[in-house]
Order: C-alpha cells, then structure tokens, then sequence
C-alpha cells in the first residue's frame, strides 16, 4: 500500500484541478461561465479530460498495487501452467517493493508495460469521472440553502457522498476487468485485450461476475468522496481568503 498512499494526494489534486481549470476554460470558451449552475455539456467535457488524466497517473500506480498484491496467486499459477519445480518461495519474493516491481515490469515489458488494462481504465474512469463530478455540482446547487452563494459544509458532504456512491457503484464492472487484466500474469497470459477479458469473463463466470462487489464499492464510496469534496471545498475557501487577505 505505500505506492498508493504516497501518490493518492497528487493523484487526487492533479485530477480536481484538472477538471476545475478545464470547466472554468471551456465555460469561458463558449460563454457560459456565468451559467448557474454551470452548463451540462461544459461539465462533461471536464469530466472526460479528468478521467483520461487520472489513467495517465493512476494506471501505473494501480497496476503496481495489483502486482504486488496478486504475486503469490500469480505464482502459483504460473508454475502449474509452466510445469516447472520451481518452488513457490522463490516467486513469493518476486516484488520485494513497489520499485523494485516498477523495475521489473519496465525491464520485461518496456514503457506500455506500465499501462497493462489501461483500456479498461478509460472505459471505467471516462463514465466514472463524468458520474462523480457531474451529479456532485447538481446536487451541491440543489442542496444550497436559500440567500447562499455557495453549498455550505453539509450540502457538500452530502453530495460528494452521493456522488461517490453512484460513480463507484457504476464503475464496478469495468474495475473488474481492469483489475483481472492488471493481475494477468506475464507468462501465462490469459487475456488478450478488454474485449477478450469481458467475452471470457462472461463466458466462464456469467453476467453477475461484472458486478461482484458493487455494494461495497458503492458504500465505500459515500464517506470517501464526501470527506474528499468537503476537504477540497474548504481548502479552495481558506487559499481563497488567505489570497484576499494578503
């Protein structure tokens, strides 16, 4: 988990900014920036530039997490399919750390190595981005006290919250082939691609394989992006005022 951690607070600012600058520009390109709330095909332009941002940071850094968790499994799979004595300690310690994983996967695959089940993250992050900054904006207008010109603390828990809880849920079947594609093994590939990951998936496992964890998903959501919006708002408001202040 110490890759994750120690990217989630740029990964997390770079992909705010990003849509925030970019709806800002697109608004003031088409002359809607004084729109309230802001202009729908503004705010889903944003949201597409933010997901394909967020792949572009993220896709490395999940694909590690999912290496270094995944490598016993691997192994022993790997082993069965090679049918060699090797033993599986000797895999167990394949990854001993997230650098030494990022070197292995750039030595054995090259660059694009890096963004194995990136597709699948466009496909998941693209809707899942436009689902989570979308709503929340509606929500947090629709949740603003009267004689207020912006959400206060509770409207923008509240609608982080929901918004998380709909892009985490409706992002779930596109995670799991992301994730299934991430954990395939170098040796003993089984997916050739997004579409072959779906069509095997489907095939060996039915429909609802898309949709394991999807409670959870959604549930976890809520509190993380309720805390993750109310913490962004109110540190826009503090830089906000510390600016005017000075």
């Amino acid at each position: 988990m110490s890759f994750p951690l120690a990217s989630i607070a740029i990964y997390n600012s770079v992909t705010f900014g990003v849509f925030s600058n970019a709806q800002r520009f697109i608004s003031q390109y088409r002359n809607t920036s004084r729109t309230h709330p802001p202009d729908f095909l503004d705010l889903t332009f944003a949201s597409i530039l933010a997901g394909c941002v967020s792949v572009v940071i993220g896709g490395p850094v999940d694909l590690v997490k999912i290496k270094l968790q995944m490598q016993t499994q691997t192994a022993s799979s790997d082993i069965m399919a090679l049918n060699q004595n090797t033993s599986l300690h000797g895999y167990q310690t394949s990854y001993k750390g997230p650098i030494h994983c990022v070197n292995c996967i750039l030595r054995k695959e090259g660059f694009m190595g890096m963004y194995r089940g990136a597709g699948a993250m466009l496909l998941r992050d693209i809707p899942g981005y436009c689902l989570y900054f979308i709503p929340y904006i509606y929500l947090s207008e629709w949740l603003k006290l009267e004689h207020h010109t912006t959400p206060g603390a509770l409207s923008v828990w509240l609608a982080g919250g929901i918004a998380g809880a709909i892009s985490w849920g409706t992002a779930t079947p596109m995670d799991v082939v992301k994730s299934r594609l991430q954990a395939d093994s170098l040796y003993n590939r089984k997916y050739k691609g997004v579409k072959d990951c779906i069509t095997q998936s489907y095939c060996n496992e039915g429909i609802q394989v898309f949709f394991r964890g999807i409670t959870v998903n959604a549930i976890r959501g809520f509190p993380m992006s309720a805390a993750m919006f109310l913490t962004y708002e109110l540190s826009l408001q503090a830089l906000k005022a510390s600016k005017e202040s000075n």
